[in-house]
């Protein structure tokens, strides 16, 4: 019996590592065509060896979601390649944290194109799109920083909870072909402290995910959960916590 992910045709921004890598693994596992979206292109290409390898299909899209026209040539591809695109996985995301007194305003810039702009790309690319087929699926990571604010992550909290909210703007709109799900992970195992320039801040979060971070795959399980879903019925919002995470 089919699962309701084989076949289907699922396109991941930020797949060169973390929840994104372990999405495609587990996605591409269970019959789905994979388009592999990142900056790394080497990261991506190996990715897609690796799936191709045992038995799936994937391709790799060099892609920066700060560019539009990246966005762009990412659904393309999925279409030109396989015929569709069923799911679009916003993963992609910086949190180059700090306190605000510290004013590091290109570092609140860069978080806005990516964790924001890069969704917003990937949507006005994509709707067309699934409004034409007649159906889709947006999936965009959050983060439990958008639940619980604290210190530090004030402006990245703040483009999760926006992209949180066009979330729930896009499904109201969707109608009923459309799906819309949001994923708010807590402390993961990612490259995501890699982004953070205070070295304070960046060594506080490393340090918290070394004593309590989950894999990636509790992540990509909750996104595989969401997708295989029957088409009449939409899983809205997941949160996934370590249980030592407050």
């Amino acid at each position: 019996m089919m699962s309701g992910i084989e076949g289907k045709v699922i396109a991941i921004t930020g797949a060169s590592s973390g929840i994104g890598e372990a999405t495609a693994l587990l996605l591409a596992e269970r019959g789905a065509k994979v388009v592999l979206a990142a900056r790394r292109s080497d990261r991506i290409e190996a990715l897609a060896a690796r799936i191709t390898e045992a038995g799936g299909e994937a391709v790799p899209v060099v892609t920066d979601v700060k560019r539009r026209a990246d966005l762009s040539r990412l659904v393309a591809t999925a279409r030109e390649r396989y015929g569709k695109l069923d799911v679009l996985v916003s993963n992609a995301g910086i949190s180059p944290i700090s306190a605000l007194d510290d004013l590091r305003v290109e570092d609140w810039e860069a978080m806005i194109d990516v964790n924001i702009k890069g969704v917003l790309y990937g949507i006005a690319e994509a709707l067309p799109v699934f409004r034409e087929q007649g159906f889709g699926h947006f999936v965009h990571t959050l983060s439990t920083a958008g639940l619980k604010i604290v210190p530090q992550m004030a402006v990245y909290a703040g483009t999760k909870n926006a992209v949180r909210a066009i979330s729930e703007g896009l499904r109201q709109e969707a109608g009923e072909s459309l799906r819309v799900t949001t994923v708010s992970p807590g402390f993961t195992e990612t490259e995501l402290a890699h982004s953070i320039t205070d070295p304070d801040a960046r060594s506080q979060i490393q340090d918290s995910m070394a004593k309590i971070a989950m894999p990636p795959n509790a992540i990509a399980r909750a996104i595989a959960y969401a997708i295989e879903q029957p088409s009449g019925v939409d899983v809205g919002e997941i949160v996934v916590r370590p249980t030592a995470q407050s």
